[in-house]
């Protein structure tokens, strides 16, 4: 028997908390559909920001590690330059 457009879907799977019970309306449907787009809407919006947060955490690590690395290279050579006043 097919079902309305207000009548319940029939055969469809059994009850899980991801599925549709089978006396579900178009109407209900809809609403779960048009709910599913919204968090699918909120979840792209959150992916930008997040892709934004990444990119900027990468600069900030690229800029730490050249840093670090002048840093390490000012030891090296106040390191070397110690070590040929004391005759090392």
């Amino acid at each position: 028997a097919a079902a309305g457009a207000e009548g319940p879907v029939e055969g469809g799977p059994p009850d899980h908390s991801y599925s549709l019970s089978s006396g579900t309306t178009s109407e209900e449907l809809l609403r779960k559909l048009n709910e599913q787009r919204d968090i699918i809407a909120l979840l792209e919006v959150k992916m930008k920001e997040m892709k934004g947060s990444i990119r900027r955490l990468r600069l900030a690590e690229a800029q730490l590690r050249e840093e670090i690395r002048e840093k390490d290279r000012l030891l090296h050579a106040a390191s070397a330059g110690t070590r040929k006043r004391h005759g090392l």
